[in-house]
């Protein structure tokens, strides 16, 4: 089965990974479902990503430049990953073993060096085990880390695939090679041997 075609195949991650934004805004806005840190920080990841995959599609690069894409699309789908992995870990863990609430986005910018709240935000808190919402005995975090695969799937598609252009004799027919030089070549060589042992 024939891949689609790189430059549809990002544009086909762009439009997932809008998708899932428009989701998660849904849950947020009208279902009322507040994200925590580590939610934010797994929406942005997306949001890289998809950005990363519209401007390849846009670009519609040749090899090298689409296993660039692939392998900055597939940094922020492994940290993505990773945070995804950790909310779910929080979940599982005692309800007094969890680490306090943060403060305010907004006091923690004024007061904490940037590298401090990057630790806080990344480490979790009480607020990300809160399993508010499930589908199908999944929570978010638990569905985020299945898109982040998907995502995974795309970036490792783009990186290992081989264009037909690139490997032309792997994929011709011997109709097509036939009507080749090298091919009528060898017709005449045939030729010749049947008529030396004739």
């Amino acid at each position: 089965m024939r891949l689609a075609s790189p430059r549809s195949l990002f544009l086909l991650a762009f439009i997932g990974s809008a998708l899932l934004i428009v989701v998660a805004l849904y849950m947020e806005h009208v279902m009322g479902l507040a994200p925590c840190p580590l939610c934010i920080v797994q929406r942005i990841c997306v949001i890289a990503f998809g950005l990363t995959c519209l401007v390849a599609a846009i670009h519609g690069p040749a090899k090298t430049g689409r296993r660039v894409y692939a392998g900055v699309g597939l940094l922020f789908v492994l940290f993505g990953s990773a945070t995804a992995i950790r909310q779910i870990w929080l979940q599982s863990v005692p309800a007094d073993q969890l680490p306090s609430c943060l403060p305010s986005l907004e006091y923690m910018m004024e007061a904490l060096p940037f590298q401090e709240i990057a630790r806080l935000v990344l480490h979790g808190t009480a607020e990300c085990a809160e399993v508010s919402w499930t589908m199908l005995g999944l929570s978010i975090p638990e569905w985020s880390l299945l898109a982040f695969i998907g995502m995974a799937i795309v970036c490792l598609a783009q990186l290992l695939r081989r264009l037909s252009k690139n490997f032309p004799s792997y994929r011709r027919t011997p109709a097509a090679l036939a009507g080749s030089s090298h091919g009528r070549a060898a017709a005449r060589c045939a030729c010749e041997i049947r008529r030396l042992f004739a």
